[in-house]
């Protein structure tokens, strides 16, 4: 195998945060002179091509998997859409061989795309999730994830091996052999550095519709009843940025990495999702922080209430954002 590699890098476009945990991994490849191609959709795709501009990029089928607006009727949309999963993957297949050839790939690195490996090129599958939670249906879910990582030569999981972890039983949990499980640490884009401050709070939005909106009106009142300075960046990304300000709320529709970490760095406090790569950008940051899990998304409730546990840091409802002007008091940052 020739010591440059040709390697493809595929994360799933569901939210942002399986695009943005690939950055630290597409930075030190290309660091050691491989060549990288890149393959997503929507979002995730746009977000990376904005990133790395010099690359080679790929679309891959969309899952375009969606949740309920009541989480209590979560399970049968998304069980009604395994029809459309399986179709997508089976394209992905597909365009995965077709890749195979066109690229001459040495290497395949998979963030949650099932279809996207091969038994003649040695494929890598990133998660966190070596257990599925989706409440009493978890067996169920957790199965058939294990049915499709299981056919990768190696599964890295972006977190500590021993404890403290971030992933709790998320990414402690497996059927498969030592050796193929690789515990690869903790991935972040971000950096901290010791900047004058900004905002007061900073709120980062994310993740799928219609849940991303609905906290984001959620916010926008409670910031205006605040006597703080506050920011929110929409996570939309759009062709052009976009700021607005309204008294003392300025609104980003996106921000580069780069300017996100700025960002951040030069906030008191920030507002997020217990999402996974949220929550190690954070740790990496050192940044108090409030965590807003997603309605309806078991995985975030658990790191909610694992982190809540493990490390103190605050956790409220969507549905009953409680925000005062002397929130920053009461937060903690997450010290692993």
């Amino acid at each position: 195998m020739r010591q440059t590699k040709n390697i493809l890098i595929a994360p799933l476009n569901w939210g942002l945060g399986h695009a943005t945990r690939c950055i630290p991994i597409i930075k030190n490849l290309r660091q050691q002179g491989h060549r990288l191609i890149i393959a997503s959709d929507g979002m995730a795709l746009k977000l990376l091509k904005k990133e790395f501009p010099g690359l080679e990029f790929e679309t891959l089928p969309a899952y375009n998997i969606t949740y309920a607006r009541n989480p209590f009727f979560k399970r049968w949309p998304f069980f009604k859409q395994i029809p459309h999963l399986i179709k997508t993957i089976q394209k992905e297949k597909k365009i995965t061989l077709e890749l195979i050839k066109k690229y001459n790939l040495d290497m395949i690195i998979s963030d949650n795309r099932f279809g996207v490996y091969s038994k003649d090129v040695k494929s890598v599958y990133i998660t966190h999730q070596l257990r599925v939670l989706s409440g009493w249906t978890t067996p169920v879910t957790t199965l058939i994830h294990y049915n499709f990582y299981k056919k990768y030569d190696e599964i890295w999981v972006p977190d500590v091996a021993g404890k403290p972890n971030l992933s709790g039983e998320l990414g402690h949990y497996s059927k498969l052999p030592p050796g193929k499980i690789k515990y690869i640490g903790i991935l972040s884009r971000m950096h901290p550095q010791k900047l004058e401050k900004k905002y007061d709070l900073l709120a980062i939005l994310s993740g799928p519709e219609p849940q991303r909106s609905q906290l984001e009106k959620n916010l926008l009142e409670k910031f205006k009843t605040l006597n703080l300075k506050t920011a929110l960046i929409r996570g939309v990304i759009e062709r052009k940025k976009i700021i607005e300000n309204q008294q003392q709320i300025t609104i980003y529709n996106y921000v580069t990495g780069k300017e996100l970490e700025q960002l951040i760095n030069q906030s008191g406090a920030v507002i997020c999702r217990s999402g996974y790569t949220s929550i190690m950008d954070m740790a990496g940051m050192q940044k108090k922080i409030l965590m807003i899990p997603t309605p309806g998304q078991d995985e975030q409730i658990y790191l909610g209430k694992h982190l809540a546990e493990n490390f103190g840091i605050s956790i409220q409802n969507q549905d009953n954002i409680k925000l005062s002007t002397n929130i920053l008091d009461n937060l903690k940052n997450i010290n692993i």
